[in-house]
């Protein structure tokens, strides 16, 4: 009997907020150790996103983290940075898959395999679902350690979206480095503080 196609999960997290890295991963399940309980992360609670990334941490075949930074961000647009992402998570991996399965519409063209887009995948396929918790929970504690870096903005809380809390104090305290500034409102506070918005190239 053959052994079934070694599949891996990709999702990323990142492309709504004004601030930080847009973070993908990549994950290979185990068939002989599943894992009860895999969703979209959006659909679990803090508490829950992190046991069940432990858990995939430790029962993976593999796993992997890739990103696209703020600078990459500005210079490319989110869909190409997150695609981007999406590449070096794939190619981190320390096993090599035989197809990838994405979440999305939109597929990354530097893939080393073939693979499929599937739109709402990290809902259908446990796979998916686990590289959504593992780079949101990976995303999330990196926005935790720069709110100490960065104080003032609140990015623990609210991660780096355009909350109210967080449009207040892009407004009174203007952006920060790891603010986007080829999205609109940091670029509107870039422009009253007097600062310099770098033009996005397309």
């Amino acid at each position: 009997m053959r052994n079934p196609p070694i599949l891996a999960g990709v999702d990323e997290v990142g492309r709504g907020p004004l601030a930080g890295d847009v973070v993908a991963a990549a994950v290979i399940l185990d068939p002989a150790r599943p894992i009860a309980g895999l969703a979209d992360s959006k659909r679990l609670s803090p508490r829950r996103r992190e046991l069940l990334c432990e858990q995939i941490r430790s029962r993976a075949v593999a796993m992997a983290v890739g990103r696209a930074t703020v600078a990459e961000i500005d210079r490319l647009g989110i869909l190409r940075a997150a695609l981007l992402a999406m590449e070096r998570a794939v190619a981190a991996l320390a096993v090599p898959p035989a197809e990838v399965l994405v979440d999305g519409p939109h597929l990354p063209s530097g893939l080393p395999c073939p693979g499929r887009a599937l739109v709402g995948g990290d809902a259908t396929e446990p796979a998916i679902a686990a590289a959504s918790i593992v780079a949101k929970v990976t995303r999330d504690a990196e926005m935790a350690a720069l709110d100490e870096r960065y104080p003032g903005y609140g990015f623990a809380a609210h991660k780096g979206y355009g909350t109210r809390a967080h449009l207040a104090a892009l407004e009174a305290l203007g952006p920060c480095p790891i603010h986007r500034r080829s999205f609109a409102p940091v670029a509107r506070s870039a422009r009253l503080k007097g600062a310099v918005s770098p033009a996005r190239s397309l």
